[in-house]
């Protein structure tokens, strides 16, 4: 028990951290302060997830109303995840939120919202990830808003009556499970009844739908998927980083837990309501990808590439094979690393530069070529070329999906037009900053490359990208272990 407390660090430490950086005094102290706190937390996330697993229930007030840690496979893996790349966001943003206003409220909402994100990938019920779910959507809030203007306040109002009204969809789900399962704590394979199911079959899987579309607004799924194009271009450049990259991956996680671990895939596999999100899925990447073509402002295009690329993962979980489940888990990775790289560069070219538009980056390669090289890698990576990370997450949802039928093929098919989309939209950005043609004075202009608080970040995830596309098998290994603990019970 003693040593299972310290489940509770790494979720209570950023928290309290952010209440005390209000008080720190002075630009250096506070950039130390910041940097040391989110190393801390990286660095002792990374220790529970090598040592024993662990479980603590913290506080107790019914059957399925109690709070409880755990670190089972999908906690850790969603945990380091979210650890290093809040880690890496941090350090860019020290140089970045120098132009900003009310930069202190905002790095006390980075700190704590670091905290909920490791309480929801520690939860080991319903109850405890509903808690921590709702604690990031409202400490998150504050990103979007951030600028103060009437379009931010808009934006952040949207995006947190969207939250909301998701997260409440879900606890609907979740009064009706309370009853049709033995317990909400998360077991792989499922917690479902079988007497008390028998003859209900529908209810749950109307129960099922309602759940996805609750937390699929939090991923980008539609039709909750309107509040990312909306929030990301108001927000800070590593606040659009980090909500694309990592908070709606909340969502998935979430949706991870209900399909596999409350409702189970063998009870799922097969159904309609499978059929209906896999639809949902599949419409929302082809969706997403059309409207980032279309897109001129750089920020939003981005936004709606992150609707089309999570719901990947959506697809390849839906498919409920272990084939399926592994190219979603790499793709959460690939996704993460991609998005934060893109992201990055449109901070570091606002920063710089102050231009937003797509049709303003002509030769800008020259002036900012570091930041374009990590722009390129990224863009291959979202495209799904080798020798890039992308690539092996995108070939195992290809294979899933040519598994599974007739509608896993039409799925597969369209990932591969959404590829193509996305080299449209991405690639000529790459091309007209290197390649701008006779009208611009490519070779008179002068270097604005950023600092090394903004480049090193950049250049360490582009490097990420290239090596989990070149060896791949560790992080595959590990993914096939949580894979292995829920379809063995099937």
């Amino acid at each position: 028990m003693v040593g299972n407390l310290v489940l509770l660090f790494p979720v209570l430490f950023p928290i309290f951290a952010g209440f005390v950086f209000l008080m720190i005094k002075g630009q250096k102290q506070q950039q130390i302060y910041i940097f040391s706190t989110i190393l801390l937390e990286a660095l002792f996330v990374i220790y529970l997830c090598v040592t024993e697993s662990r479980k603590l229930e913290v506080w107790h007030m019914s059957k399925n109303v109690f709070l409880f840690l755990q670190t089972d496979g999908l906690s850790r893996f969603f945990a380091c995840l979210i650890s290093i790349v809040w880690c890496l966001a941090g350090v860019f943003s020290l140089e970045y939120m120098k132009h900003e206003q009310n930069t202190k409220r905002f790095f006390m909402f980075y700190i704590m919202t670091l905290g909920s994100l490791i309480g929801l990938s520690f939860s080991g019920n319903f109850f405890t990830l509903y808690l921590f779910y709702e604690m990031m959507t409202l400490l998150t809030v504050p990103f979007v808003i951030h600028s103060g203007t009437e379009e931010a306040t808009k934006a952040a109002m949207k995006y947190l009556g969207y939250s909301i009204f998701g997260a409440g969809l879900a606890l609907l789900g979740a009064f009706f499970l309370n009853y049709y399962c033995d317990s909400t704590t998360f077991m792989a394979g499922g917690t479902l009844n079988i007497a008390l199911i028998a003859g209900n079959e529908n209810t749950l899987l109307v129960i099922f739908l309602i759940m996805m579309i609750g937390f699929g607004g939090k991923a980008g799924m539609l039709p909750l998927h309107g509040w990312l194009p909306t929030a990301h271009p108001v927000a800070p450049s590593p606040a659009s980083a980090v909500l694309s990259g990592i908070i709606t991956k909340g969502g998935v996680l979430a949706i991870i837990r209900v399909a596999y671990y409350l409702f189970g895939a063998e009870f799922l596999k097969g159904t309609w309501a499978q059929k209906v999100v896999l639809s949902l899925a599949i419409f929302t990447v082809f969706m997403g990808s059309m409207l980032a073509y279309k897109e001129r402002l750089l920020k939003k295009r981005l936004a709606y590439s992150t609707v089309s690329q999570v719901s990947y993962v959506l697809f390849g979980l839906m498919l409920f094979s272990p084939l399926g489940f592994c190219g979603a888990l790499l793709q959460i990775v690939f996704h993460a690393i991609a998005k934060n790289i893109l992201f990055f560069t449109a901070g570091a070219i606002i920063y710089k530069t102050g231009k937003t538009y797509v049709n303003e980056l002509k030769g800008i390669g020259k002036e900012m070529p570091i930041v374009m090289w990590c722009f390129a890698i990224a863009s291959l990576s979202l495209v799904g070329i080798p020798p890039t990370s992308g690539f092996v997450s995108k070939w195992y949802l290809a294979q899933g999906g040519l598994d599974f039928g007739l509608l896993g093929l039409v799925g597969t098919s369209i990932l591969m037009v959404s590829a193509l989309l996305t080299a449209g939209y991405l690639l000529p950005v790459v091309a007209d900053a290197f390649f701008p043609g006779k009208a611009q004075e490519y070779y008179h202009r002068e270097k604005k490359e950023p600092c090394f608080l903004m480049t090193v970040p950049l250049s360490i995830l582009s490097g990420l990208a290239i090596l989990f596309g070149m060896f791949p098998n560790g992080m595959i290994s590990k993914i096939i272990n949580i894979s292995n603990e829920i379809f063995f019970m099937i």
